[in-house]
């Protein structure tokens, strides 16, 4: 049976891009780019659209030619993507142990709130609180 390829790795840049590629689903070069400008407006059009030229390239995106503005869209969900980015990193930094990880970035300093969320999230996974 032939192996799943692996969801590709995005540079900080292209993960950059898909984020803000995630929350709009598709989108032409343009709409990415004035988005893109809010958080950095040096940004130009034209690293935006050959970066999304190489990301579909790379199997990051998809491309849809069937309009004179090409529109993009992920070709992997969020969640998948940073779920195989945290897996490397578990692998690569932590020598594969979640609870390293996790204890890491509990001891990078959370807030209260996120304490709480997590406690929260914590008790609910509980076997009794289980169905």
């Amino acid at each position: 049976m032939p192996r799943k390829p692996d969801t590709p790795k995005p540079t900080p840049a292209e993960l950059e891009l898909l984020q803000v590629l995630w929350p709009l689903a598709s989108g032409t070069a343009k709409q990415v780019h004035q988005e893109m400008q809010r958080a950095k407006p040096d940004v130009t059009y034209a690293t935006v659209l050959r970066l999304m030229q190489v990301m579909h390239g790379k199997g990051l995106l998809v491309r849809d030619e069937s309009e004179r503005s090409h529109v993009y869209a992920p070709a992997h969900a969020q969640d998948s993507v940073e779920t195989n980015l945290l897996k490397d990193l578990m692998q690569r930094a932590f020598a594969g142990s979640a609870k390293a990880l996790v204890l890491a970035a509990l001891k990078t300093g959370i807030s209260k709130k996120e304490r709480d969320e997590i406690e929260e999230l914590l008790r609910e996974d509980q076997p009794e609180n289980r169905k």
